[in-house]
């Protein structure tokens, strides 16, 4: 060591270092040449029946990691593979992903109530309904395509014979024709009963309304139809209340003339909200809701959240949600995706995913994601369309809550104010597909709501028109590692087959 300390020593060490790294250097690919003859060595003296037990082997092995991934995927909707790499893998690598934190348990009042107030399937009157005449039937000269099912018409009518026929239509001539007349298939043979009704009776309310639906071709026309509508209902429903108290008969007919002209007053309010007239639009529905608070199961406020968004009234949209998004009473898709709209306008604007991953989420933008995992839970549908990843369709006459028409008739009318709230659509397709690896086999248990009713598929295709593809779900694609394990059990199998055909040819292969 006392001689390395002098600078001839020391350069004297450098070069033997220099010298041996040659050395190494020099004979790695004599290693290499040593080590391809011994492997050449090793598999020229391989027989056919070691390449059949490998193939066999290898087959066997990837079968069972193939038959453990499908059933980790049936039971928890995830690779366990990718669910592996993605916990535990990326984080040594150096990725991560920021999964969002799972939403708050809602109260399990809230998972009962609705358990037991929702009968599966139930089809709903679309509050948003457009009008046949004035919107539908455009479409359909325009286009060609029927944009309304039969089935779909069909519940209309069983609508329309509930709320505007009753038992005393027959002490009434014009009432008996407009009995029948929501009883026709045919449009034209409609059109032509209420004519006839407004013959009998002048002030026959049901007739302007038949007209103001599906003669009407403008928005404008509708209007004043209703407006005749309008002006013959209270009369008629005036003299129902006088003498109400009679007998049942008169009873009945009171809730019939209830109910025409509750629908002749919120037509209006959307004959108003269509031609621009939005404050007008809130007034009439607001006054309307006052004045009928028991007709709540109409979803009169739906409409309402509608016309306050175009008005950007946001704290009145709020004091709305306040009031209907209750334990009580049934969800919908206009309620858990305005309320995820609210809470996302007060952090989109500032919301990237890039920095949320590197601070971490802010309590409001955790409750902006719990509301979005909630409404996505409730109708998995809709942020494909608000996203613009699937094309839209004009809205059905019905709607299955929870269901592809549900999301559709949403979409179609609230999707202008997603768009209009600057980085709210960003935080919605960030952030929504969070909500199936949080539920266990998505959707099909359910977590902040009662599980995802198994009709609804077929429902959806009677009530959308046969050119609309419809969504389905609960549906999950298959992982890329069951695809994969798939495919190297079946290859493995296939080399095992040919090996046991073939030995000879296949070692001549494996060797080449």
């Amino acid at each position: 060591r006392r001689r390395a300390a002098t600078p001839w020593a020391r350069g004297l060490l450098a070069v033997a270092a220099g010298l041996g790294l040659l050395y190494a250097v020099l004979r790695v690919p004599v290693r290499l040449r040593d080590g391809l003859a011994a492997v050449t060595m090793f598999l020229s003296t391989l027989t056919p029946k070691f390449y059949f037990a490998l193939t066999v082997t290898s087959s066997f092995i990837s079968g069972l990691i193939f038959v453990f991934e499908w059933w980790h995927f049936r039971k928890y909707g995830t690779s366990f593979i990718e669910q592996v790499s993605v916990s535990h893998l990326r984080p040594l690598i150096g990725g991560a992903e920021s999964s969002p934190p799972a939403p708050a348990a809602f109260s399990a009042g809230e998972n009962e109530t609705s358990r037991q107030n929702m009968p599966e399937c139930k089809v709903w009157r679309n509050p948003l309904n457009l009008f046949r005449g004035a919107e539908y039937s455009r479409y359909m000269w325009v286009t060609g395509k029927e944009p309304l099912t039969y089935y779909d018409m069909n519940l209309s009518a069983q609508d329309h014979q509930t709320f505007f026929t009753c038992d005393t239509d027959a002490l009434r001539p014009s009432d008996t024709v407009m009995q029948k007349a929501w009883r026709e298939r045919n449009p034209q043979a409609r059109i032509k009963a209420a004519y006839q009704a407004l013959e009998l009776n002048n002030d026959c309310a049901t007739a302007y309304v038949l007209l103001a639906e599906e003669e009407a071709t403008t928005i404008v026309d509708a209007e004043k139809y209703f407006k005749q509508a309008l002006k013959a209902g209270e009369m008629i429903y005036r003299k129902s209340q006088n003498c109400h108290s009679q007998s049942p008969q008169h009873e009945a007919q009171l809730r019939r003339d209830t109910n025409v002209l509750v629908y002749v007053k919120r037509r209006l309010a959307m004959c108003a909200r269509k031609l621009g007239r939005i404050r007008e639009a809130v007034k009439m529905m607001r006054d309307l809701m006052k004045e009928f608070p028991l007709l709540s199961m109409l979803n009169i406020h739906e409409n309402l959240l509608e016309a306050l968004l175009e008005l950007q009234a946001y704290a009145d949209v709020q004091a709305v949600l306040a009031k209907y998004d209750d334990i009580s009473l049934p969800k919908s898709a206009a309620i858990c995706y305005t309320a995820a709209l609210l809470k996302a306008r007060a952090v989109s604007e500032r919301f990237s995913p890039e920095t949320a991953s590197k601070r971490g989420l802010s309590t409001a933008e955790i409750n902006a994601v719990e509301a979005i995992h909630r409404a996505v839970e409730f109708n998995p549908h809709v942020p494909k369309y608000l996203l613009e990843m699937k094309s839209l369709v004009l809205p059905p006459e019905h709607i299955l809550k929870r269901g592809d028409s549900e999301a559709v008739a949403y979409a179609f009318f609230h999707l202008q104010h997603w768009k209009r709230i600057e980085g709210a659509l960003n935080l919605l397709h960030c952030t929504w597909e969070g909500t199936f690896r949080m539920i266990p086999y998505p959707l099909e248990k359910g977590h902040l709501f009662y599980p995802y009713p198994s009709c609804t598929e077929t429902a959806d295709r009677e009530l959308l028109p046969t050119f609309h593809e419809v969504s389905v779900y609960p549906q999950k694609e298959l992982p890329f590692f069951i695809h994969f394990t798939a495919g190297l059990c079946s290859f493995s199998a296939m080399l095992a087959l040919l090996t046991h055909q073939f030995p000879e040819l296949m070692v001549i292969f494996a060797k080449a």
